[in-house]
Protein backbone atom coordinates (compact mmCIF):
# COMPACT_ATOMS: atom_id res chain seq x y z
CA UNK A 1 0.00 0.00 0.00
CA UNK A 2 0.83 3.49 -1.03
CA UNK A 3 -0.10 6.83 0.48
CA UNK A 4 0.99 10.16 0.31
CA UNK A 5 1.97 12.44 3.42
CA UNK A 6 -1.20 14.28 2.77
CA UNK A 7 -3.32 11.53 2.52
CA UNK A 8 -2.14 10.21 6.22
CA UNK A 9 -2.55 13.38 7.40
CA UNK A 10 -5.98 13.73 6.65
CA UNK A 11 -6.30 9.59 8.07
CA UNK A 12 -5.07 11.03 10.94
CA UNK A 13 -6.62 14.53 11.11
CA UNK A 14 -2.96 16.00 11.93
CA UNK A 15 -1.39 19.01 10.09
CA UNK A 16 1.41 18.35 7.48
CA UNK A 17 5.31 19.80 8.07
CA UNK A 18 7.48 19.46 5.10
CA UNK A 19 6.81 17.71 1.31
CA UNK A 20 3.38 16.92 1.10
CA UNK A 21 3.62 14.65 -1.75
CA UNK A 22 6.33 11.85 -0.09
CA UNK A 23 5.11 8.70 -1.01
CA UNK A 24 5.00 5.90 1.76
CA UNK A 25 4.68 2.69 1.71
CA UNK A 26 4.81 1.04 5.60
CA UNK A 27 4.97 1.86 8.97
CA UNK A 28 7.27 1.05 12.05
CA UNK A 29 9.22 1.71 14.96
CA UNK A 30 12.28 3.99 14.61
CA UNK A 31 14.88 1.54 14.58
CA UNK A 32 13.52 -0.31 11.86
CA UNK A 33 12.15 2.52 9.68
CA UNK A 34 13.45 2.78 6.07
CA UNK A 35 13.21 5.44 3.20
CA UNK A 36 9.61 4.53 2.39
CA UNK A 37 8.44 4.43 5.85
CA UNK A 38 6.83 6.44 8.54
CA UNK A 39 7.41 6.13 12.24
CA UNK A 40 6.14 8.25 15.20
CA UNK A 41 8.14 10.04 17.92
CA UNK A 42 7.66 11.55 21.31
CA UNK A 43 10.09 12.96 24.14
CA UNK A 44 12.73 12.05 24.66
CA UNK A 45 12.66 10.57 20.91
CA UNK A 46 12.85 12.79 18.96
CA UNK A 47 16.45 13.63 18.16
CA UNK A 48 16.45 10.03 17.72
CA UNK A 49 13.86 9.98 14.75
CA UNK A 50 14.96 12.97 13.35
CA UNK A 51 18.47 11.02 12.69
CA UNK A 52 16.88 8.13 11.66
CA UNK A 53 16.09 6.49 7.87
CA UNK A 54 12.85 7.31 8.02
CA UNK A 55 10.67 9.46 5.29
CA UNK A 56 8.33 10.83 7.63
CA UNK A 57 7.71 11.14 11.47
CA UNK A 58 4.21 11.75 13.21
CA UNK A 59 5.26 14.15 15.91
CA UNK A 60 3.08 15.59 19.05
CA UNK A 61 1.51 19.32 19.34
CA UNK A 62 4.31 21.89 19.84
CA UNK A 63 6.79 21.69 17.84
CA UNK A 64 7.44 23.63 14.67
CA UNK A 65 10.53 22.82 13.56
CA UNK A 66 11.66 19.35 12.65
CA UNK A 67 14.46 17.81 10.33
CA UNK A 68 12.01 15.20 8.63
CA UNK A 69 8.64 15.74 6.58
CA UNK A 70 6.43 15.10 9.23
CA UNK A 71 2.71 15.30 10.86
CA UNK A 72 1.84 16.91 13.72
CA UNK A 73 -1.19 15.43 15.96
CA UNK A 74 -2.39 15.61 19.34
CA UNK A 75 -1.40 12.13 19.99
CA UNK A 76 1.24 10.27 17.79
CA UNK A 77 0.69 7.15 19.58
CA UNK A 78 -3.13 7.03 18.33
CA UNK A 79 -2.04 8.54 14.90
CA UNK A 80 0.12 5.36 14.70
CA UNK A 81 -2.10 2.98 16.08
CA UNK A 82 -4.31 4.12 13.04
CA UNK A 83 -2.12 3.50 10.61
CA UNK A 84 -1.20 0.30 11.60
CA UNK A 85 -4.48 -0.64 11.21
CA UNK A 86 -4.89 0.43 8.00
CA UNK A 87 -1.64 -0.40 6.32
CA UNK A 88 -1.49 -4.15 7.96
CA UNK A 89 -5.22 -5.01 8.93
CA UNK A 90 -5.92 -8.26 10.10
CA UNK A 91 -5.74 -11.47 7.97
CA UNK A 92 -8.73 -12.10 5.79
CA UNK A 93 -10.54 -15.07 7.16
CA UNK A 94 -12.88 -17.24 4.96
CA UNK A 95 -16.57 -17.21 6.43
CA UNK A 96 -18.94 -19.96 7.04
CA UNK A 97 -18.40 -23.36 9.39
CA UNK A 98 -15.29 -25.63 8.04
CA UNK A 99 -16.32 -29.52 7.49
CA UNK A 100 -13.97 -30.72 10.06
CA UNK A 101 -15.43 -28.39 12.65
CA UNK A 102 -18.10 -29.85 15.06
CA UNK A 103 -21.64 -27.86 15.71
CA UNK A 104 -23.76 -29.76 18.09
CA UNK A 105 -27.76 -29.15 18.93
CA UNK A 106 -29.22 -26.44 19.12
CA UNK A 107 -26.39 -24.09 18.27
CA UNK A 108 -27.43 -20.30 16.77
CA UNK A 109 -25.09 -18.79 14.81
CA UNK A 110 -25.32 -15.29 13.56
CA UNK A 111 -24.32 -13.44 10.22
CA UNK A 112 -20.96 -13.53 8.59
CA UNK A 113 -19.23 -16.19 11.35
CA UNK A 114 -16.40 -18.28 10.47
CA UNK A 115 -15.92 -21.61 12.70
CA UNK A 116 -12.43 -22.98 11.36
CA UNK A 117 -11.01 -26.07 11.45
CA UNK A 118 -11.65 -28.77 14.20
CA UNK A 119 -13.58 -26.14 16.66
CA UNK A 120 -15.84 -27.82 18.46
CA UNK A 121 -18.89 -25.79 19.96
CA UNK A 122 -21.07 -27.54 21.73
CA UNK A 123 -24.99 -28.10 22.11
CA UNK A 124 -27.08 -24.65 22.94
CA UNK A 125 -24.38 -22.16 21.94
CA UNK A 126 -24.63 -18.78 20.50
CA UNK A 127 -22.06 -17.48 18.19
CA UNK A 128 -22.85 -13.73 17.29
CA UNK A 129 -22.68 -11.95 14.04
CA UNK A 130 -19.30 -11.43 12.41
CA UNK A 131 -17.40 -13.68 15.50
CA UNK A 132 -14.22 -15.57 14.56
CA UNK A 133 -13.84 -19.13 16.71
CA UNK A 134 -9.99 -19.80 15.17
CA UNK A 135 -9.02 -23.96 14.82
CA UNK A 136 -9.13 -26.29 18.06
CA UNK A 137 -11.18 -24.07 20.14
CA UNK A 138 -13.83 -25.43 22.20
CA UNK A 139 -17.15 -23.48 23.04
CA UNK A 140 -19.23 -24.85 26.22
CA UNK A 141 -22.70 -25.99 25.89
CA UNK A 142 -25.10 -23.10 26.49
CA UNK A 143 -22.10 -20.41 26.13
CA UNK A 144 -22.92 -17.35 24.76
CA UNK A 145 -20.82 -15.04 22.66
CA UNK A 146 -21.48 -11.58 21.22
CA UNK A 147 -20.74 -9.94 17.74
CA UNK A 148 -17.37 -9.31 16.17
CA UNK A 149 -15.69 -11.13 18.99
CA UNK A 150 -12.41 -13.28 17.93
CA UNK A 151 -11.07 -15.95 19.62
CA UNK A 152 -7.53 -17.54 18.56
CA UNK A 153 -6.62 -21.15 18.38
CA UNK A 154 -6.56 -23.51 21.45
CA UNK A 155 -9.19 -21.54 23.16
CA UNK A 156 -11.42 -23.53 25.99
CA UNK A 157 -14.01 -21.29 26.74
CA UNK A 158 -16.77 -23.75 29.26
CA UNK A 159 -20.49 -23.98 30.06
CA UNK A 160 -22.64 -21.60 30.13
CA UNK A 161 -20.29 -18.73 29.67
CA UNK A 162 -21.05 -15.41 28.12
CA UNK A 163 -18.58 -13.61 26.25
CA UNK A 164 -19.79 -9.83 24.83
CA UNK A 165 -19.13 -8.17 21.62
CA UNK A 166 -15.64 -6.92 20.43
CA UNK A 167 -13.82 -9.48 22.50
CA UNK A 168 -10.35 -10.98 21.80
CA UNK A 169 -9.06 -14.20 22.83
CA UNK A 170 -5.62 -15.35 23.12
CA UNK A 171 -4.28 -18.65 22.01
CA UNK A 172 -4.29 -20.44 25.08
CA UNK A 173 -6.54 -19.14 27.59
CA UNK A 174 -9.21 -20.84 29.41
CA UNK A 175 -12.65 -19.09 30.71
CA UNK A 176 -14.99 -20.68 32.85
CA UNK A 177 -12.23 -23.53 34.80
CA UNK A 178 -13.26 -24.30 38.26
CA UNK A 179 -12.16 -22.28 41.17
CA UNK A 180 -9.77 -23.62 43.60
CA UNK A 181 -12.38 -24.73 46.23
CA UNK A 182 -11.82 -27.79 48.38
CA UNK A 183 -12.86 -28.75 52.01
CA UNK A 184 -10.73 -30.17 53.95
CA UNK A 185 -11.86 -33.12 56.16
CA UNK A 186 -9.08 -35.20 58.56
CA UNK A 187 -6.60 -34.13 56.22
CA UNK A 188 -8.39 -35.13 53.19
CA UNK A 189 -9.45 -33.01 50.79
CA UNK A 190 -12.59 -33.27 49.13
CA UNK A 191 -13.62 -30.73 45.88
CA UNK A 192 -16.61 -28.11 46.25
CA UNK A 193 -18.69 -28.08 43.41
CA UNK A 194 -18.20 -24.87 40.87
CA UNK A 195 -21.08 -24.36 39.79
CA UNK A 196 -20.94 -20.60 38.80
CA UNK A 197 -20.32 -18.76 35.38
CA UNK A 198 -18.08 -16.31 34.08
CA UNK A 199 -19.18 -13.15 32.06
CA UNK A 200 -16.67 -11.14 30.24
CA UNK A 201 -18.62 -7.70 29.17
CA UNK A 202 -17.42 -6.08 25.92
CA UNK A 203 -14.27 -4.77 24.56
CA UNK A 204 -12.24 -7.02 26.72
CA UNK A 205 -9.01 -8.39 25.63
CA UNK A 206 -7.48 -11.45 27.54
CA UNK A 207 -4.10 -12.82 26.78
CA UNK A 208 -2.13 -16.00 25.81
CA UNK A 209 -2.51 -18.63 28.27
CA UNK A 210 -4.78 -16.54 30.83
CA UNK A 211 -7.16 -18.56 33.00
CA UNK A 212 -10.53 -16.97 34.19
CA UNK A 213 -12.25 -19.22 36.95
CA UNK A 214 -15.81 -19.89 37.11
CA UNK A 215 -17.81 -18.52 39.99
CA UNK A 216 -18.08 -21.07 43.04
CA UNK A 217 -21.76 -20.05 43.15
CA UNK A 218 -22.66 -17.00 41.32
CA UNK A 219 -20.20 -14.71 38.51
CA UNK A 220 -16.87 -13.87 37.98
CA UNK A 221 -16.90 -11.10 36.05
CA UNK A 222 -14.77 -8.45 33.87
CA UNK A 223 -16.04 -5.59 33.06
CA UNK A 224 -15.85 -3.96 30.20
CA UNK A 225 -12.94 -2.69 28.43
CA UNK A 226 -10.33 -4.45 30.97
CA UNK A 227 -7.25 -5.80 28.83
CA UNK A 228 -5.99 -8.94 30.59
CA UNK A 229 -2.02 -9.73 29.17
CA UNK A 230 -0.92 -12.88 29.15
CA UNK A 231 -0.65 -15.79 31.95
CA UNK A 232 -2.32 -14.22 34.32
CA UNK A 233 -4.79 -15.99 36.75
CA UNK A 234 -8.64 -14.50 38.11
CA UNK A 235 -9.75 -16.70 40.40
CA UNK A 236 -13.20 -17.83 41.63
CA UNK A 237 -15.79 -14.29 42.22
CA UNK A 238 -13.39 -11.94 40.98
CA UNK A 239 -15.03 -8.62 39.84
CA UNK A 240 -12.79 -6.73 37.55
CA UNK A 241 -14.32 -3.14 36.86
CA UNK A 242 -14.03 -1.40 33.72
CA UNK A 243 -11.13 -0.22 31.72
CA UNK A 244 -8.43 -1.72 34.04
CA UNK A 245 -4.93 -3.46 32.94
CA UNK A 246 -4.28 -6.62 34.17
CA UNK A 247 -0.06 -7.23 33.30
CA UNK A 248 1.37 -10.50 32.71
CA UNK A 249 1.86 -12.95 35.63
CA UNK A 250 -0.70 -11.33 37.63
CA UNK A 251 -3.05 -13.04 39.96
CA UNK A 252 -6.06 -12.21 41.46
CA UNK A 253 -7.08 -14.24 44.41
CA UNK A 254 -10.84 -15.35 45.16
CA UNK A 255 -13.65 -13.09 46.00
CA UNK A 256 -12.08 -9.62 44.90
CA UNK A 257 -13.77 -6.90 43.89
CA UNK A 258 -11.82 -4.16 41.96
CA UNK A 259 -12.61 -0.76 40.65
CA UNK A 260 -12.53 0.51 37.74
CA UNK A 261 -9.13 2.27 35.63
CA UNK A 262 -7.20 -0.25 38.05
CA UNK A 263 -3.76 -0.88 37.20
CA UNK A 264 -1.95 -4.58 38.52
CA UNK A 265 1.78 -4.31 37.21
CA UNK A 266 3.88 -7.52 35.65
CA UNK A 267 3.94 -10.34 38.71
CA UNK A 268 1.72 -8.71 40.75
CA UNK A 269 -1.41 -10.14 42.99
CA UNK A 270 -4.01 -9.47 45.55
CA UNK A 271 -5.00 -11.46 48.89
CA UNK A 272 -8.51 -12.81 48.68
CA UNK A 273 -11.63 -11.07 49.44
CA UNK A 274 -10.41 -7.55 49.61
CA UNK A 275 -11.85 -4.40 48.04
CA UNK A 276 -9.88 -2.00 45.85
CA UNK A 277 -11.28 1.31 44.99
CA UNK A 278 -10.80 3.11 41.18
CA UNK A 279 -7.85 4.27 39.97
CA UNK A 280 -5.34 2.33 41.80
CA UNK A 281 -1.85 1.44 40.50
CA UNK A 282 -0.21 -1.81 41.96
CA UNK A 283 3.73 -1.57 40.97
CA UNK A 284 5.68 -4.83 39.57
CA UNK A 285 5.57 -7.60 42.47
CA UNK A 286 3.38 -5.39 45.03
CA UNK A 287 0.22 -7.78 46.69
CA UNK A 288 -2.43 -5.94 48.92
CA UNK A 289 -3.40 -7.52 52.04
CA UNK A 290 -5.93 -5.24 52.83
CA UNK A 291 -8.50 -3.46 51.49
CA UNK A 292 -7.07 -0.39 49.19
CA UNK A 293 -8.92 3.17 48.82
CA UNK A 294 -9.77 4.87 45.83
CA UNK A 295 -6.69 6.72 44.02
CA UNK A 296 -3.82 4.75 45.51
CA UNK A 297 -0.63 3.69 44.21
CA UNK A 298 1.08 0.78 46.11
CA UNK A 299 4.63 -1.00 46.00
CA UNK A 300 6.03 -4.00 47.60
CA UNK A 301 5.21 -6.92 49.80
CA UNK A 302 2.69 -6.69 51.66
CA UNK A 303 1.30 -3.50 49.55
CA UNK A 304 1.52 -0.34 51.05
CA UNK A 305 1.64 2.98 49.80
CA UNK A 306 4.19 3.60 47.37
CA UNK A 307 5.92 6.60 48.88
CA UNK A 308 6.27 4.60 51.95
CA UNK A 309 7.90 1.56 50.54
CA UNK A 310 10.34 3.90 48.92
CA UNK A 311 11.15 5.61 52.40
CA UNK A 312 11.76 1.83 53.58
CA UNK A 313 14.10 0.57 51.06
CA UNK A 314 16.11 3.47 51.42
CA UNK A 315 16.16 2.74 55.07
CA UNK A 316 17.12 -1.11 53.97
CA UNK A 317 20.25 0.21 51.69
CA UNK A 318 21.58 1.89 54.86
CA UNK A 319 21.43 -1.01 57.28
CA UNK A 320 25.17 -2.35 56.58
CA UNK A 321 26.64 0.76 57.41
CA UNK A 322 24.47 0.95 60.30
CA UNK A 323 25.22 -2.24 61.74
CA UNK A 324 28.63 -1.12 61.07
CA UNK A 325 28.56 1.70 63.56
CA UNK A 326 26.51 0.23 65.61
CA UNK A 327 29.58 -2.48 66.47
CA UNK A 328 31.99 0.04 66.40
CA UNK A 329 29.45 2.00 69.24
CA UNK A 330 29.25 -1.48 71.25
CA UNK A 331 33.33 -2.04 70.89
CA UNK A 332 33.64 1.51 72.51
CA UNK A 333 31.05 1.05 75.29
CA UNK A 334 32.47 -2.06 76.20
CA UNK A 335 35.77 -0.75 76.15
CA UNK A 336 34.74 2.25 78.86
CA UNK A 337 33.20 -0.39 80.84
CA UNK A 338 36.25 -2.06 81.07
CA UNK A 339 38.09 1.07 82.44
Amino acid sequence: MNKTLREIAELVNGRLLKDEQIVISGVTNIEEAGSGDITFAVPPHLKKAETSNAAAVIIPEGIEEFNKPAVIVENPRLAFTQLLEVFMPLPQVERGIHPTAVIGEKVRLGKNVAVLAHAVIDSQAEIGDNTIIYPHTYIGRQTIIGCDTIIYPNVSVRESCQIGSRVIIHSGAVVGSDGFGFVTIQGKHRKVPQVGTVIIEDDVEIGANAAIDRATTGKTIVKSGTKIDNLVHLAHNVVIGQDCFLVAQTGIAGSVTVGNHVTFAGQSGSAGHLSIGDNCVFAARCAPIGNVPDNSFYAGFPGRPHKEWLRAEAAVHKLPELIKRINELEKRLAAQEQK
